[in-house]
């Protein structure tokens, strides 16, 4: 679960990393009012959880409190649109935060490594640009220092890696305590990605998290439950929000063939079967063990939310999960929703018989593999 800006300034400063100050305004007189409180000089950012805010005109810094008002004013209730964002995001608060006055910009993140099975804090002097930039041109200027989460990381280590990163004398002890605050809100507050770019030298000496990204493990959020107030679905495609609300395990890919199965390996080979056929899949959707009619129903009708479908894939292996009952799911929602495109199931296992008499004399075409059900959904969806 990703966080805005704002939250996870306010997050890394429980733990005592350096940042400027800032607050949340959702309308113009809200923002003056903050503006006049840093005296007018500040930087007002929408607070949308999509990269490229700065490029989409998102960002902008001002001089005086009146000015900054009246771009509030304008970004409150505009769409922003981006490379990494294409349908765009509307903004509906922006951050208020003081000018800071930047000397240098450096680069600092934790990540999980899974082949290291450890945390990985990566440094650089090359802040204010994009990492991947960096890591294509000039590989070298990224240092990484692994960190066991179960033994934490000792000052010399990460001294030898800001050092190693050519990390100015005069701000490498900052930049020590500042990692060290970073891993601890990562282990303690079961974050999956810290990123902070840039981190800001100022040219009175101060390290400041100038800009920060944190997203939450969505599976600790149990442990957590102060983010569930504040999730914010924005970030997420219209059909991810509804799927995740529905407790679905749901992603948008972009293409034009529904896929649906139950089991995320099955219908992640559905996925290949349909590339392999010439298709594009359009989503992932696992249906869940032991889904029960009512609960079929509503993942096609998540599905045909989206308007680009043109075939659906139904691969379904009854082992909890009975066929019979997914049957009756599909009969049900297509009698509710007056499907129009090619629908192709695969139904084996538990019940199938069952399963498949009850969709004889429907508009499903059967299939006995999942090869050939992947290639006749493409051939009567392209056809």
């Amino acid at each position: 679960m990703k966080l805005h800006e704002y939250q996870s300034k306010d997050l890394l400063a429980k733990y005592g990393v350096a940042v400027p100050g800032g607050k949340v305004a959702e309308n113009a007189s809200e923002a003056k009012a903050i503006a006049d409180e840093f005296g007018g000089k500040v930087v007002v950012k929408a607070q949308v959880l999509m990269g490229g805010r700065g490029k989409a005109g998102g960002v902008k810094l001002f001089g005086d409190s009146d000015s900054a008002a009246t771009f509030t004013q304008e970004l409150i209730g505009k769409r922003l649109v981006s490379i990494q964002n294409p349908d765009g995001m509307v903004v509906d608060k922006v951050l208020v935060g003081e000018l800071v006055d930047i000397a240098e910009e450096y680069y600092l993140s934790v990540l999980l490594d899974r082949a290291e099975q450890k945390l990985v804090v990566m440094i650089s002097k090359e802040g204010g640009v994009e990492i991947e930039t960096v890591a294509e041109e000039t590989p070298e200027a990224i240092v990484r220092l692994h960190v066991d989460p179960a033994w934490g990381v000792d000052d010399f280590e990460v001294r030898d890696a800001v050092q190693r990163a050519k990390i100015p004398a005069p701000a490498q002890r900052q930049m020590v305590a500042m990692i060290k605050g970073l891993v601890q809100v990562y282990l303690k507050e079961d974050a999956d990605m810290i990123e902070i770019n840039p981190v800001a030298w100022t040219p009175d000496g101060k390290l400041l998290a100038a800009d920060a990204k944190v997203s939450i493990d969505e599976n600790a959020l149990y442990r957590h439950p102060e983010y569930n107030e504040t999730k914010d679905d924005g970030a997420e495609h219209e059909i991810d929000a509804e799927a995740s609300k529905l407790g679905i395990a749901y992603v948008n890919l972009g293409g034009d063939i529904g896929i649906m199965g139950n089991g995320a390996g099955l219908v992640m080979c559905s996925l290949d079967e349909v590339n392999r056929a010439g298709g594009r899949p359009a989503n992932f959707l696992d249906v869940g063990g032991g889904a029960n009619a009512e609960r079929v129903k509503t993942c096609v009708g998540l599905v045909l939310m989206d308007e680009n479908v043109k075939g659906l894939l139904i691969n379904i292996f009854g082992g909890i999960t009975r066929c019979d009952e997914v049957a009756r799911g599909l009969l049900s929602a297509f009698a509710e929703m007056n499907v129009t495109i090619p629908v192709v199931a695969r139904i084996e296992g538990t019940a199938a018989a069952e399963g498949l008499a009850i969709l004889e004399g429907s508009q499903i075409v059967g299939a006995k593999s999942m090869q050939e059900a992947a290639a006749k959904v493409v051939e009567l969806a392209y056809a």
